[in-house]
């Protein structure tokens, strides 16, 4: 009876760890969405981890096109603000959710009308944020703003 009690416990251990390792490491997840630029890149459109989802830098991309909008700063603003709503409601989330925000701008001149932009998309407490300004982004774009988000 012994040798039984050995063995069953040795096939639960083995079924366990390789239940285990057919898994995602625990507590991340990898958010996808079609909604939004889909990266052509070693990196996601954002990760859930320990209570948080963290969104990848986003720049004007079309999503369709995976070409910056035209129009120059304030078109790219809003398709920003519009990839980042995408990626946040594939995690069942949204504006009021976030509550860190990194701005690069290549020209700190367009400060202000980020803000005006950027203020369009969060009502009552706004998330903690950092603008810094930069001498270059990815495909020569003019703003990137990524997040991170409390998850529920």
């Amino acid at each position: 009876m012994p040798t039984f009690r050995v063995l069953f416990a040795s096939a639960l251990l083995l079924s366990a760890a390789v239940a285990a390792s057919a898994q995602p490491p625990r507590g991340r997840q990898v958010i996808k969405t079609d909604g939004a630029p889909v990266p052509t890149a070693p990196y996601s459109q954002a990760v859930r981890a320990n209570g948080f989802v963290f969104v990848a830098g986003q720049v004007g991309l079309d999503p369709k096109t995976r070409q910056l909008v035209p129009g120059g700063f304030e078109p790219e603003a809003v398709q920003v603000m519009k990839n980042i709503e995408a990626i946040l409601a594939a995690a069942g989330l949204g504006f009021a959710d976030v509550v860190n925000t990194t701005i690069y701008l290549k020209d700190v001149a367009n400060f202000a009308k980020v803000n005006e932009i950027y203020g369009r998309y969060f009502t009552g407490d706004f998330p903690a944020r950092t603008t810094v300004g930069v001498a270059a982004l990815p495909g020569n774009a003019s703003v990137e703003i990524a997040v991170v988000a409390a998850a529920r």
